[in-house]
């Protein structure tokens, strides 16, 4: 077990930092007991008196194992999300390492997120197996494993793991990344293993790349060095820039320049623009004006051919979904089990699924009455009724 461990004198606690991202709180005196009888690795594990937090985001962490009961798909957060088609995403945590001045989810220092989670890389593909073969069975085209999240998947300590068991179910294994904690020799051990990689580029201008990232360290020149390393392995390479109005209209052709340099998309597509869109809980740059579809689909015409993205494209076909567990106004009694991601939102289970009920004022172990509200794609949430 990799971690550091320091004592916060402020408040007399022993903390754990495992894999840079997991930190484990115990109180001094409950720690000091436990160790007369206990190694380090036993107290992490077992001691009951712990609090677990994300050690990039600072919010509280819920680790979900399998014998933790927390089923792992009905959420947006976690888990896996199945949309009908023969592509399945794959959401080991939550957290990001930016803050970017756009982001959809209002990810890393969030104002409006207030939980993150982690998924056990066994459970996850134990279950991601699980959906893919009932997929097969109604569909002739293969199955893709897209890891992707509210955040960014290589924090995820054991991803090269996650996408190594993926590659043995899967049959094109992807990922969406910012491209900062990737490295050289972690490129290499993902050959043969990983089939294309999503890498976020929002501008060719180092000062424009840390305005849009929204932290000062970000490195520009070493994601353009990842870009170049992954164009020259066995991986694909997909340039995916977010088109910011007023922020880098000039860097798109300079994107496509640079992909078209480097050759990406040696077997998809090279480049994935993405338009800019308000969200209702997510960022809202300064100025920005957003761009309608047709306005945004013609610009990427007049920059190029091959611009604008379709499902087939990248193979992807409709496939019958999962069932759905719950009808639209049903309504049932549920305990309370974990904290939401926001706040004045809890999550129950019920089914084998994940129910998100909003605006509740009920803590974990209490019962409340509940009506859902939405089942799109099985993602439930349900209001108090």
């Amino acid at each position: 077990m990799m971690y550091e461990k320091f004592v916060d004198g402020k408040k007399n606690e022993v903390v754990f930092i495992l894999h840079n991202v997991i930190e484990v709180r115990i109180p001094k005196k409950i720690y000091e007991k436990y160790r007369r009888n206990y190694s380090d690795e036993e107290i992490i594990s077992f001691c009951p008196h712990k609090n677990i937090y994300n050690a990039i985001t600072k919010r509280k962490l819920y680790y979900i194992t399998k014998e933790s009961g927390v089923p792992l798909i009905g959420h947006t957060a976690f888990g896996i999300i199945d949309r009908g088609t023969n592509l399945l995403q794959v959401r080991p945590c939550t957290g990001c390492n930016l803050n970017c001045i756009f982001c959809s989810v209002d990810e890393g220092k969030s104002r409006t997120r207030v939980t993150d989670y982690m998924v056990d890389v066994d459970y996850l593909v134990e279950k991601f197996e699980e959906v893919a073969d009932f997929k097969r069975k109604h569909c002739k085209n293969g199955i893709e494993a897209h890891i992707d999240g509210q955040g960014e998947p290589f924090i995820y300590p054991y991803i090269v793991e996650l996408i190594r068991k993926l590659s043995k179910i899967a049959d094109v294994v992807s990922i969406q990344t910012n491209g900062i904690l990737i490295t050289k020799d972690m490129i290499k051990r993902l050959e043969g293993y990983l089939d294309r990689i999503n890498l976020s580029i929002n501008s060719m201008d180092e000062k424009m790349a840390k305005v849009l990232a929204g932290v000062p360290t970000y490195n520009l020149k070493h994601v353009l060095e990842i870009a170049e390393e992954i164009a020259v392995s066995q991986i694909d390479l997909l340039i995916a820039p977010v088109w910011v109005p007023g922020y880098n209209d000039e860097d798109m052709k300079k994107i496509i320049e640079f992909g078209n340099k480097i050759g990406a998309g040696k077997k998809w597509k090279p480049f994935g623009i993405q338009k800019y869109i308000k969200y209702k809980f997510g960022r809202k740059p300064k100025g920005v004006k957003e761009m309608n579809f047709k306005v945004f689909y013609k610009k990427l015409e007049e920059m190029g051919e091959g611009l604008r993205l379709y499902p087939e494209d990248f193979g992807i076909v409709k496939c019958k979904s999962l069932p759905k567990k719950f009808k639209v106004g049903e309504k049932l009694k549920v305990k309370i089990e974990m904290e939401g991601r926001m706040k004045n939102e809890m999550l129950a289970f019920e089914r084998d699924r994940v129910i998100q009920i909003t605006e509740t004022n009920k803590k974990v172990g209490e019962y409340t009455n509940i009506r859902i509200i939405r089942n799109k794609h099985n993602i439930y949430v349900a209001e108090e009724s």
